[in-house]
């Protein structure tokens, strides 16, 4: 069973950074997309970042390139979304999803974590 933890969320000040965490455990991942996903309040979840597992392929929403990086771990199962330059705008939960590389669906996603970002 795919578990997703997320972790490192917090309240930042514009213009700081935060790292936040993906635990992945329950399968093998090779084969598989990791993405990052948020929802802002009174808004539809958006994505943010995806990662080929096996390659390290990344893609990004264009509002976000050259502030968020997304990254993993294979040793540690774990995939990172850091977050440089944090705008008021960028307040959401921050979700971890998975899906088979070939799917065109995220069908597994985390608990989520609280980024907010004051002015």
């Amino acid at each position: 069973q795919v578990q997703l933890v997320e972790s490192g969320g917090g309240l930042v000040q514009a213009g700081g950074s935060l790292r936040l965490s993906c635990a992945a455990s329950g399968r093998t991942f090779s084969g598989y997309d990791m993405a990052w996903f948020r929802q802002a309040p009174g808004k539809e979840r958006e994505f943010v970042a995806a990662i080929v597992w096996s390659t390290g392929s990344t893609g990004y929403t264009d509002s976000m390139k050259g502030r968020f990086t997304i990254s993993r771990d294979n040793a540690k199962n774990t995939v990172y979304l850091q977050m440089n330059s944090l705008k008021p705008e960028d307040t959401a939960v921050y979700y971890c999803a998975t899906r088979p590389t070939r799917s065109n669906a995220y069908n597994y996603f985390g608990q989520g974590t609280q980024v907010t970002v004051s002015p």
